[in-house]
């Protein structure tokens, strides 16, 4: 097998700094670290979730979230979105998801 042939490594650093909110943009708020840890963890104890998943920017900014990255289906991406809103509680939640395409 030729080297150009392999499939890479998912690594969706290209897509996360596809402008916007960023992780540089999260201060040191208490309250907005707190917010993305909340839903870091419940995020990662979904077992059911991909790679993908678990690995999803979330940025809190002010308690409004935003979320980046790939996840491998819709229901997927509505899972993340559904755990991020109930952590955020009042806070808004923008999703920046995509659905991966399958290789």
């Amino acid at each position: 097998m030729r080297a150009q042939d392999q499939t890479p490594a998912p690594d969706n650093t290209k897509q996360n700094k596809s402008g916007g909110t960023t992780a540089d943009d999260q201060k040191n708020n208490q309250a907005d670290r707190e917010t993305t840890r909340k839903i870091r963890k419940a995020i990662i104890a979904d077992k059911s979730l991909s790679t993908y998943a678990h690995n999803v920017k979330i940025v809190t900014v002010n308690g409004s979230v935003v979320l980046k990255g790939p996840v491998r289906s819709e229901e997927e991406k509505a899972a993340v979105e559904a755990k991020a809103k109930e952590v955020a509680g009042g806070g808004s939640v923008n999703s920046e998801l995509t659905v991966a395409p399958r290789h």
